[in-house]
């Protein structure tokens, strides 16, 4: 695994990286960050009374999601392999 992996939510250049070396915890901290502040926000929208959101703006809305949730899922990757290809019984 390279230490740098761009994150897919990029554009085609990738300009923002994980470091795969960094230590577990530190991941996870990243991933439960960003998955989570998107699914607070589905959920305040979700309860939201009134439902008259413009097609267009819920469409962007969905998007400004999509952002984080693929970041953490990119996170949430490297933490796999990490732990894969770690030895039975380590501790990291």
């Amino acid at each position: 695994m390279n230490r740098y992996m761009g994150l897919t939510s990029n554009a085609d250049d990738q300009p923002l990286y994980v470091d795969t070396t960094a230590p577990l915890h530190i991941l996870l901290d990243s991933a439960a960050y960003r998955i989570r502040a998107a699914t607070q926000f589905l959920e305040n929208l979700a309860m939201r009374d009134e439902q008259t959101i413009d097609p267009a703006t819920l469409q962007d809305l969905a998007q400004l999601c999509c952002i984080p949730l693929r970041d953490g899922c990119d996170v949430m990757d490297v933490i796999a392999r990490r732990l894969d290809a770690a030895p039975a019984g380590s501790t990291l």
